[in-house]
């Protein structure tokens, strides 16, 4: 610093150094930006009043203007706004549109104000495409991913915690806290101070967790003890020991998929972006005004990949030490998955967590196809053709759409007066409900989730329960027959047998080849979808689950036992644990879903068990019985129709009886 300069924040006494310090200021904010020293612009402050100036002349050199330049200035710049306004709107800029609001500290004499367009981009689609198709610096050829010399590398025992901890992990769903829910949700504004007083209460005690109130697209969590009428535990119970493991999981947080029978995020925005001009956001939806779309569609999301990355840690965790039933027969494990984007990528993410990388001969990954005529057990609808059928498949439509009238239409009324121009429907409201939980997963956050109310929320939660218990569980009538092809493959496996008659959607040529197929690992895993998920749920007869069915569009009924979001969220998985136990004589099975333990006495012959436990070979004969009573030609191609709505139900997830003459 030149001597003779005041520090930076320090007033001098004399008013020439007060003028000059601020130069200085004015100065010092230029060099943060430009290469250019202190001493071309300005002499040191206490020079002579005739010191030389500087011969040529500084970039910072300011021309002085009178009234009458800033005056035109103005006026010359407010008729180049309005001429630009009329350019791109024409009259519309300046129409008046009803409305009912005053401004701050003014009275409104007139019940008309004046619209501001939205910009032509709203409601667009973001896309960011990475990465680039050819970039110019990718050399693989010197960026190897193995280049010898790794250290040593001894390894260690393998985990066990199932076995040896003295309690289970549980999962919050969260994967670190990579999502981030509102501060506030919406409360309705109190009509007296009572109230006021009452609503900050119940802020304050409420134990709401917005994540988990999003059905099929929340992320999967452990759900509570007990939650499916069991005080049990994942441990093994005392004088259990686990011996094998039949896992099966969903793929974790994806976009939306291509179709949605009612709402769907890309709706919305399409109809935002087709006359912006019309309509201007206020209150809690002004951040329309910008918004874009920037959900993708199906490709797994990267929390949906930490999802699967984490739980195949998770399983490692747990249940690694039955890795070793491998290294004594000289095998590895055979995993399976589908071929769609989204499944094979929560595959292989699950992969690595579980064996880290690379992954190469430490296990095979089985990928079966998903599209239409090749028999798949992980997408059994492909090659069911009533399954394809809206008016079978697709009952949970008509009680989503009627349920939704009901539970939102106060919202609808509420968001309503903050987008004047813009005729709401129902179904767009429950859309920023769908778009609230899609961005957050695949975002992180999402401005939609502040719209709601905590009963809001509970009412979307239930209108996917609604949507799968009448599309994919005990109220379809073509879920059962879906989830029978897993069911005969799970007994192929319990009973070490080759599948005997391929007559649903097994896939004779994989599942007749041992090395494709394996019947005696001590660990299974395979991924598929939530739908199937429920499928096979059903298909096993875990009727603990439909106590409650079927389930009435009118109201949320108290304490259901059917919950998607317990049953099939983001990465939902299912344990099918075998255990040896010193009381039992034959092997035990437990199903465990989401680390809730469920009851098997839906199940012909199984006993009631605090721990949920049945002998793995009165488990098969029940399962046999079912796979003998499901009638794949007739469930899947048969000629039998049921109407919408309650009119016709079911809680079996099977159709009306095949007719006695056919």
């Amino acid at each position: 610093m030149p001597q003779g300069w005041p520090a930076v924040g320090v007033r001098t006494s004399s008013d020439d150094s007060l003028n000059a310090y601020s130069d200085m200021q004015h100065d010092t904010e230029t060099e943060a930006l430009l290469p250019t020293s202190r001493a071309d612009l300005h002499p040191a402050v206490g020079s002579p009043a005739k010191a030389k100036a500087p011969t040529t002349k500084s970039h910072c050199t300011q021309k002085q203007f009178n009234a009458l330049h800033v005056s035109a200035a103005f006026v010359l710049g407010t008729l180049a706004c309005v001429v630009a306004q009329y350019a791109i709107c024409g009259t519309n800029c300046f129409s008046r549109t009803p409305g009912s609001q005053q401004a701050a500290g003014h009275h409104v004499q007139t019940d008309e104000r004046v619209s501001v367009m939205a910009p032509p981009y709203v409601g667009s689609t973001t896309v960011h495409h990475f990465p680039p198709t050819k970039p110019t610096n990718a050399y693989p050829s010197l960026f190897p991913t193995n280049v010898g010399y790794p250290g040593g590398t001894p390894t260690g025992g393998e985990p066990g915690v199932i076995a040896t901890a003295p309690a289970y992990p549980m999962h919050n769903g969260q994967c670190g806290q990579q999502l981030l829910k509102p501060n506030d949700l919406h409360f309705k504004a109190p009509n007296h101070l009572d109230d006021e007083e009452d609503d900050v209460k119940k802020k304050k005690k409420s134990k709401f967790n917005l994540f988990r109130k999003w059905g099929n697209l929340s992320p999967w969590y452990s759900v509570e003890r007990g939650a499916f009428g069991l005080d049990s535990s994942p441990e093994p119970p005392e004088q259990c020991k686990v011996t094998g493991l039949h896992f099966l999981h969903r793929h974790g947080a994806r976009y939306p998929t291509a179709w949605a029978n009612y709402g769907g995020p890309a709706k919305l925005p399409a109809k935002l972006h087709k006359d912006p001009a019309s309509w201007n956001a206020t209150g809690k939806l002004d951040f329309l005004n910008s918004w874009t779309y920037k959900l993708g569609e199906e490709l797994l999301t990267p929390f949906g990949r930490q999802q699967l990355f984490d739980l195949g840690i998770s399983l490692r965790m747990k249940y690694g030490f039955l890795l070793e039933k491998f290294t004594e027969k000289n095998t590895i494990p055979v995993f399976r998955t589908e071929s769609q984007d989204r499944m094979l990528a929560s595959a292989l993410n699950f992969a690595i967590g579980f064996f880290g990388y690379p992954f190469d001969g430490q296990y095979q990954q089985s990928i079966t196809i998903e599209e239409p005529g090749f028999n798949n057990t992980l997408a059994p609808y492909k090659t069911c053709p009533n399954a394809n059928d809206k008016s079978k498949s697709d009952r949970g439509f008509w009680y989503v759409k009627n349920w939704s009238e009901i539970y939102l239409e106060d919202a609808r009324k509420r968001l309503q007066k903050d987008i004047p121009g813009f005729e709401l429907a129902i179904q767009d409201v429950y859309t920023m409900q769908q778009l609230c939980a899609y961005e957050t997963v695949a975002l992180g956050y999402s401005k939609f989730c502040e719209l709601f109310t905590e009963e809001e929320w509970e009412g979307f939660d239930y209108s996917l329960d609604l949507q799968f218990w009448y599309g994919s569980a005990f109220g379809s009538p073509v879920a059962r027959v879906q989830g029978i092809g897993y069911v005969q493959e799970m007994v192929a496996r319990l009973t070490h047998t080759p599948i005997e008659t391929h007559n649903s959607s097994t896939n004779s040529t994989l599942n007749d080849n041992p090395i494709t197929f394996p019947l005696d690992q001590p660990l299974y895993v395979d991924a598929t979808h939530e739908v199937v998920v429920l499928n096979i749920i059903t298909a096993l007869n875990l009727t603990s689950f439909a106590q409650g069915g079927p389930l009435p569009y009118t109201h949320i009924p108290k304490n259901p036992t059917f919950k998607v979001r317990e049953l099939a969220p983001f990465a939902t998985n299912i344990q099918f644990q075998l255990l040896e136990c010193d009381s039992e004589p034959d092997t035990q099975i437990r199903v465990i879903i989401n680390d809730g333990v469920a009851p098997l006495t839906g199940i012909r012959g199984c006993p009631e068990s605090k721990d949920g436990l049945c002998s793995v070979n009165t488990f098969v004969e029940a399962q046999k019985q079912t796979i003998a009573e499901t009638d794949w030609i007739w469930e899947c191609h048969g000629d039998w129709t049921v109407p919408a709505g309650p009119e016709w139900e079911t809680v079996t997830g099977s159709p009306p009886p095949k007719p006695a003459s056919l």
